[in-house]
């Protein structure tokens, strides 16, 4: 359940003060303080024929322009916080689902289902469809929801071609400026994809895979290189029409120990096995 924060100000208490007599020792510099007289008329608040006690009493402190006693701003409201933290944690779901095949090419799913499904309201589960959306993973169907995108083996043909062209090349001048021990500093997360790979859970594979390419392609510096080749890669996750084909345990594994593989010819620089294998790495979509 989302809330929102709200603030106070301390105010001066009892009856009012004349300037001159209030104490001084209240954190602001002389000018930053102020009273009802050093307001302009307009601004001053309005004589409602009641005592001065019970004016200020009726009048928020802010609006009498009273003293904050240094007090820090007010934070932003949580509910913003909290609502960017859902969508988050919703798209990331439904960006797993779609890998696991669980989202199936073709159907049709409503906001409000989507939503009773992972127990938030429909809001959420609406604005990371629309991320999705503009990612090219669903489109939009008026009045019903979103249909998961079909896609063919051209598709990810294309993606793959793609990937290659921006990708093997970087991959091949990294090869010949990285330190051996850079790459061994990558060993872990080659290891990771290998562990995910055994379990036969795509969804898991697919985030190790990109965790293990978005590592070495950040060795280029280039962050929009690097941002642009994972949403070509996370694309070429989604599943095909008629099920996840390629995503098979047998499959992960052999994509996974390419990593392993491409990682050792790069500690060693044998950049002709380097070549090889970035290659039919890319040929695989992997």
């Amino acid at each position: 359940m989302e809330q929102g924060v709200q603030g106070s100000a301390a105010t001066w208490e009892g009856t009012r003060v004349p300037a001159r007599q209030r104490p001084t020792d209240t954190g602001f510099p002389a000018q930053q303080r102020s009273t009802d007289t050093d307001l302009p008329a307009q601004q001053r608040p309005a004589d409602t024929g009641l005592p001065a006690r019970e004016r200020d009493a009726a009048v928020p402190g802010a609006a009498r322009g009273e003293h904050t006693h240094g007090e820090r701003p007010i934070p932003a409201p949580r509910p913003a916080v909290q609502r960017t933290s859902v969508r988050g944690q919703i798209l990331d779901a439904l960006r797993t689902a779609l890998v696991a095949g669980e989202l199936k090419p073709g159907e049709v799913y409503s906001a409000p289902v989507l939503g009773e499904r992972f127990g938030v309201s429909a809001t959420p589960v609406r604005e990371a469809m629309q991320q999705l959306s503009l990612e090219g993973a669903v489109e939009v169907v008026p009045n019903r929801g979103f249909r998961v995108v079909e896609r063919g083996a051209r598709e990810l043909a294309e993606l793959a071609e793609v990937r290659g062209l921006i990708e093997v090349p970087v991959m091949l001048r990294l090869a010949r400026t990285v330190p051996a021990e850079r790459w061994a500093g990558l060993r872990p997360l080659a290891e990771d994809t290998v562990r995910a790979a055994a379990s036969g859970c795509a969804a898991t594979y697919a985030e190790s895979d990109r965790a293990f390419h978005r590592a070495m392609l950040s060795l280029s510096g280039n962050e929009q290189l690097v941002r642009i080749a994972e949403d070509l890669h996370r694309r070429s996750q989604w599943p095909l029409v008629g099920g996840p084909v390629r995503h098979g345990r047998a499959d992960l594994v052999a994509d996974a120990s390419e990593h392993t593989a491409l990682l050792d010819a790069l500690i060693a620089r044998d950049l002709d096995v380097v070549r090889e294998l970035v290659g039919e790495h890319f040929t695989g979509a992997g």
